[in-house]
């Protein structure tokens, strides 16, 4: 019977990329390691490892950066619940 793993920091995205691991990475990368010697010994996925030595090379930091993309507006959701309650008040009225 095989047996699934469980630990949810595995299986989590770029959010569970720690900098000390994104820092080993480049450590190893700058000791002439290759990509598959690196995800083998830090039990990291492939495109990781080589998608963390891609951005260092092109932007010399390891930190994550903003995501693109407009910011939504705050007053989005006020308009909605004014919405909504203006709908609740006419369908109160009738």
């Amino acid at each position: 019977m095989q047996t699934v793993s469980t630990n949810i920091c595995e299986r989590m995205g770029r959010s569970q990329e720690s900098e000390f691991k994104r820092g080993t990475v480049i450590g190893c990368h700058l000791c002439n390691k290759s990509i598959h010697e690196i995800y083998l010994l830090l039990n990291i996925p492939q495109s990781t490892v080589s998608g963390i030595i891609t951005k260092w090379k092109q932007l010399g930091t390891t930190a994550t950066q903003p995501r693109s993309g407009r910011p939504r507006k705050m007053t989005e959701q006020g308009q909605r619940m004014l919405k909504c309650t203006e709908l609740a008040n006419c369908l109160q009225s009738q």
